[in-house]
């Protein structure tokens, strides 16, 4: 299974269907409170582009990345105030430049978990000192595997992604190693998904 074929492949799909998503939102205010006006944030597996957008409505300067170019395309098309590179999060180094924060919300829990520290670490490295990084990924349930591919039809077509899923005490620890100290953390559940999301400071 290629997750970024995937996503090439229910990019324009996926875009409409999440375009009304709320979920986010208390989470995201919260994580930008913490930003001083004009911060310069990096949105890492940004999609279509619709939280960059919310950042540049508040003000805020905002670059995304994601690997999947059609994604990218999109994003370039519908949010043309920011800047969008296609980059698989893998690959931070190869990014120029600080950012005063680093926003990573569903983005982390398409990597497998021994691998999810050593991404969040580069991340880390492209942040200022004093900045911000939040992540959000889906719970563990009880009896579940922590990690698997999940298939789906809901656009009419069969497509698979591969999932990883923590609890909040791994992402704290992930936080915790990284130097990170955690400003804010909540649980959102969605249906029968409950979302983790955390904001450490460098």
């Amino acid at each position: 299974m290629d997750l970024k074929e995937t996503y090439n492949k229910i990019a324009l799909d996926w875009s409409k269907d999440h375009m009304n998503d709320d979920w986010w939102v208390k989470g995201t205010d919260k994580f930008i409170s913490f930003l001083n006006p004009g911060s310069k944030i990096l949105d890492v597996g940004c999609g279509p582009g619709n939280k960059a957008d919310y950042f540049i409505k508040r003000g805020f300067s905002v670059v995304g990345i994601d690997f999947s170019e059609n994604m990218i395309a999109i994003a370039k098309r519908d949010v043309p105030g920011g800047t969008f590179k296609v980059l698989d999060m893998r690959y931070a180094d190869k990014l120029e430049g600080e950012f005063d924060a680093v926003f990573m919300q569903a983005s982390l829990l398409h990597i497998p978990k021994k691998e999810a520290e050593g991404v969040v670490r580069g991340f880390v490295g492209k942040l200022s000192n004093g900045g911000f990084l939040y992540v959000a990924v889906k719970e563990t349930k009880p009896g579940t595997e922590e990690e698997g591919i999940k298939t789906d039809d809901d656009y009419g077509y069969e497509y698979r992604r591969f999932f990883s899923y923590f609890t909040l005490d791994e992402i704290k620890l992930i936080f915790r190693n990284l130097g990170l100290s955690a400003v804010y953390e909540g649980v959102t559940p969605l249906g029968n998904t409950r979302w983790l999301e955390i904001v450490g400071k460098k």
